[in-house]
């Protein structure tokens, strides 16, 4: 996980300002919100989900026949809209779609551990 920095901007009018700020890698944490590490695993998934969809050639229609839901809700969760759904049912989503899922866990290497999609 990076560190975060502040490289900042002296003006005479308004004081100093950040310039920009570096990211964490994870952009759910560095906007404070809770569960940030879940969101981040969800937001992968939904993104190898969008992928899954286009490469199949489905309409959003289709998609939702295959995953259970209504188009609505297709769309909804293709546009970041995924807090309603576990990461389990995600995972499901994507086997409907015709991928394997697999879990793997091992011992954490240099750094704290993580919870990611690759």
């Amino acid at each position: 996980m990076a560190k975060k920095t502040n490289e900042m901007l002296t003006d005479s009018i308004v004081g100093a300002r950040p310039l920009k700020e570096c990211s964490s890698g994870n952009v759910f944490a560095d906007l404070g919100l809770p569960d940030s590490e879940e969101h981040l695993v969800k937001a992968g998934l939904v993104l190898k989900i969008g992928k899954a969809i286009r490469a199949r050639g489905m309409t959003q229609a289709a998609a939702a026949g295959a995953l259970g839901i209504d188009q609505p809700k297709v769309s909804a969760l293709l546009r970041g809209q995924f807090r309603g759904y576990s990461v389990e049912r995600l995972m499901r989503f994507l086997v409907a779609l015709g991928h394997d899922v697999e879990i793997v866990v091992r011992p954490k290497g240099r750094g704290p551990a993580q919870l990611r999609v690759a």
